[in-house]
């Protein structure tokens, strides 16, 4: 692959490009301006003789201004610690055997950061610089992450905070007082240490699961699902609880074609989901559980599950955002990453996810899975 053009006009638009190969070559011509990082390339001068459009977005500094300068004037690049980048590693008389200055993060003048990492050309081994090819990246993508990560951190250390707090509370208090208490006092502060427990132990397995829906590392272990009655198990959970039993409504379409998928990841979906409509919405909590198109190529059929309610619903504007991090609609409370979770299982299992309005006015969220099969089948 060759990289064309290497001077530009005062609008900045190419002068002189690299010839396109010819039939049989294995190769193809490519315009800077089409990269979508920051190309800086100075020749065996220290002038630049391309400056491409990326660049001049995160430089703030026209192609046509750069274009013939020495390369530490036209991208006067500092490090964190106010020392000149250019000066300091010397390309062009430093060490004869260095060919490259790892990515890092440096300041443009007014104290910008950007990420910056060079390679440096020569024809032959401990010959002399013939170009200095630079590529400059912008650091936002980087610290929308790194404060998504901090985030994240913060939601899940105060979460984890109210429990333990009351776990150590009640377990110093049973240590140091245990006579003083009645049998069912004991049990009581017993049955709230085992709770919180619980809670830490969920809010574990958050962390763990979006830290693997965020590599891509989150595992499926199919085998058959009865979606159906998995659902009713859910209800059968809340009716013992104390919700009333005519608060749910479960239809269910037959036949329903088989379906493999992992039944602990989907008892964690329903769960969210259902608990979200009992939890946030009003009225009848209906389930509808269909056959429908599979949402993957090739596949005939599917099985659609869907929770609905007849609450005041989500904002149109806020349905962009509801299976983002965070996300926790108009009611505090939680940590806000169940239906990004929530979304990240469906799609590991090669489903789609949606959130619309419900026909009763409340929020209705539907989900599809393919068929699918076991691994050893597939």
């Amino acid at each position: 692959m060759s990289v064309a053009g290497t001077s530009t006009t005062p609008e900045g638009r190419g002068a002189r490009r690299t010839p396109v190969p010819r039939p049989g070559d294995h190769g193809y011509a490519l315009d800077p301006d089409q990269l979508p990082d920051g190309l800086v390339v100075a020749d065996e001068r220290g002038r630049v003789v391309c400056f491409n459009a990326a660049a001049a977005r995160i430089t703030a500094l026209r192609a046509a201004d750069a274009l013939g300068r020495p390369l530490e004037q036209a991208l006067p690049l500092e490090d964190l610690e106010g020392r000149r980048w250019w000066q300091l590693t010397d390309p062009y008389g430093g060490l004869a055997i260095r060919m490259r200055q790892p990515e890092r993060n440096l300041l443009l003048p007014g104290g910008r950061e950007v990420l910056v990492s060079a390679r440096y050309v020569r024809e032959r081994p401990l010959g002399p610089v013939q170009r200095v090819v630079v590529s400059l990246r912008d650091t936002e993508a980087r610290r929308r992450t790194e404060r998504s990560h901090a985030e994240l951190i913060a939601t899940v250390a105060h979460e984890l905070r109210s429990p333990l707090t009351s776990v150590k509370g009640f377990t110093a208090t049973l240590l140091a007082k245990w006579e003083r208490f009645t049998d069912d006092q004991k049990r009581l502060m017993l049955e709230t240490v085992d709770a919180d427990a619980d809670r830490v132990t969920r809010l574990i397995a958050e962390l763990l699961d979006i830290s693997r829906i965020d590599s891509g590392r989150l595992e499926v272990r199919r085998q058959p699902v009865d979606i159906g009655a998995a659902v009713s198990r859910h209800i059968q959970a809340y009716v013992t609880a104390g919700q009333p039993a005519d608060r749910f409504l479960l239809r269910i379409e037959q036949p329903l074609p088989g379906l493999w998928a992992d039944p602990d990841k989907i008892d964690q979906v329903l769960s969210n989901l259902i608990e979200n409509a009992v939890r946030h919405g009003e009225g009848t909590v209906t389930m509808d559980v269909t056959p429908c198109a599979s949402p993957r190529e090739g596949e005939e059929t599917g099985t659609s599950v869907t929770v609905s309610d007849e609450g005041p619903g989500i904002p149109e504007e806020s349905m962009n955002r509801v299976f983002t991090r965070f996300w926790r609609g108009s009611k505090r409370g939680g940590t806000g990453l169940g239906l990004y979770i929530v979304k990240g299982i469906v799609e590991a299992h090669g489903g789609t996810i949606t959130v619309g309005r419900a026909p009763g006015g409340g929020a209705e969220f539907r989900f599809t899975l393919p068929v699918a099969a076991p691994a050893y089948l597939a």
